[in-house]
């Protein structure tokens, strides 16, 4: 695939279940190419303050907003993608512990093994500030599986975590697991997510193609598919 043919994307891991199982296969149907690298919005936004840039970012609408007032990508261009809620999830087969309310959900954070989750994504960041609103996270980091970045779910097939804490779309990403629900409405937080061409961009005409692509009603029931909500 040509480099004019072909659409380089930086964003955030939220997305990697819907474009894996039938978003990018699409877009390649079509004859383009796409090469995605995927980091959560923290190292993305870290990676881009150090001067990286690339055609297209998919990142938290907050992470957006700071990309366009700092005119590194184009704001007519942005699009709103997803808005993506925390999960809980165990190995496939084992029990599905009662996270139905708060109460619940403190309870199996206590009687977990070990929990995983990650020290860089918007869910991890989240969970570390909400266990220590509900005057448990010493008693849960004392027995966690922290990962700096990618998919916590990867904790479980390995036996290193009895639970998982993550986007329910990146916990889908994960063979062999099994997504228990959301947190209760309580105390979950819901992240949307936004797409945007970059400034400088190498091929500006195909990226907004792809943004396009990326709104598809196709693309929208693959969000759906994947625990996520469109928001077009």
């Amino acid at each position: 695939m040509s480099q004019s043919t072909t659409v380089q994307v930086i964003s955030a891991l939220v997305v990697r279940s819907p474009f894996d199982a039938g978003i990018l296969p699409a877009w390649e149907e079509q004859g383009n190419g796409v090469e995605v690298k995927w980091n959560p919005t923290t190292v993305i936004m870290d990676n881009i303050r150090s001067g990286y840039r690339t055609d297209v970012a998919i990142v938290t609408v907050a992470a957006m907003d700071e990309l366009i007032e700092a005119g590194i990508v184009d704001g007519s261009t942005r699009i709103e993608l997803v808005e993506s809620r925390i999960g809980l999830a165990v190995k496939a087969g084992e029990p599905h512990p009662n996270i139905a309310d708060t109460d619940a959900l403190v309870e199996t954070l206590r009687n977990a093994r070990s929990v995983a989750y990650s020290l860089g994504g918007a869910s991890g960041i989240y969970f570390k500030t909400l266990i220590e609103k509900l005057g448990i996270a010493e008693e849960v980091n004392s027995k966690a599986s922290t990962i700096p970045e990618g998919f916590t779910a990867e904790k479980l097939t390995t036996g290193e975590a009895s639970l998982a804490v993550q986007q329910i779309s990146e916990l889908l990403v994960v063979p062999g697991i099994e997504v228990i629900g959301p947190l209760p409405e309580a105390v979950q937080k819901a992240t949307s997510f936004s797409a945007a061409v970059f400034k400088d961009a190498k091929n500006p005409q195909l990226s907004q193609a792809f943004l396009s692509h990326l709104q598809s009603s196709a693309s929208a029931s693959a969000y759906q598919a994947q625990g996520l909500d469109p928001r077009f």
